[in-house]
């Protein structure tokens, strides 16, 4: 079993940054991809961006260029930078990781609230 624990979420002005972390316990040796997704009231969880062990990303096309993936393998961690934030991307946001490309079916954590709101 993998246990997944976010932090960083809040309360933010539009065009004001958060940082989400997620750090991984447990079976870590399976989690080949961890990412993020969000999910906003009355609306379908979407992904937001994911990373390989190796590094490679993908985003969603609402947060390119104003959102950035990392991770860091030593600390079993991945990291959410988010920089010019808007009301729309008030959201539910969930640490997700796994063994594929597309892990939704693997580990999530318990979610993190951001509300950009002035």
């Amino acid at each position: 079993q993998v246990q997944l624990v976010e932090s960083g979420g809040g309360l933010v002005q539009p065009g004001g940054s958060l940082r989400l972390s997620c750090a991984a316990s447990g079976r870590i040796q399976s989690l080949y991809v961890m990412g993020w997704y969000r999910q906003a009231p009355g609306k379908q969880r979407e992904l937001v961006a994911r990373i390989t062990r190796s590094g490679n990303t993908n985003y969603a096309d609402a947060v390119k260029g104003r959102f950035t993936i990392s991770r860091d393998n030593a600390k079993n961690t991945v990291y959410l930078q988010m920089n010019s934030l808007k009301p729309e991307d008030t959201a539910v946001y969930y640490c997700n990781a796994g063994p594929f490309w597309n892990s939704t079916d693997y580990y999530w954590g318990q979610g993190t609230q951001v509300t950009v709101s002035s």
